[in-house]
């Protein structure tokens, strides 16, 4: 019975953890580029799209389509780049053990 209470504790300091991890993630912010830095996507730490730039000389009519798959490319990098922080700071708080399958960050 000793055993059990010492996980339940455990369990309790974990999930206090992850609150705190998951605060610390929304104010966090990662920048995605393409087109050599023309376009450059920001999404907070929750995978939300927060700014797009966009360099002035991408902003020509017949240049639409290579602007929006460079959008594309650069919020798929910023998505990349927030995915990996959440891994490592998961990875730090849960001592590299792995998540259960199924269950989702944000």
């Amino acid at each position: 019975m000793k055993n059990f209470t010492q996980m339940m504790k455990q369990a309790q300091e974990l999930q206090g953890r992850m609150t705190e991890m998951q605060a610390e993630m929304e104010h966090m912010t990662c920048e995605g580029r393409a087109g050599g830095g023309l376009v450059v996507v920001t999404l907070n730490g929750k995978g939300e799209m927060a700014g797009v730039k966009i360099d002035a000389s991408l902003l020509k009519p017949e240049e639409g389509e290579i602007l929006e798959d460079l959008i594309a490319a650069a919020h798929a990098d910023a998505k990349t780049k927030v995915e990996e922080a959440m891994k490592d700071k998961m990875a730090s708080l849960t001592g590299g053990l792995p998540l259960p399958p199924g269950l989702k960050l944000f």
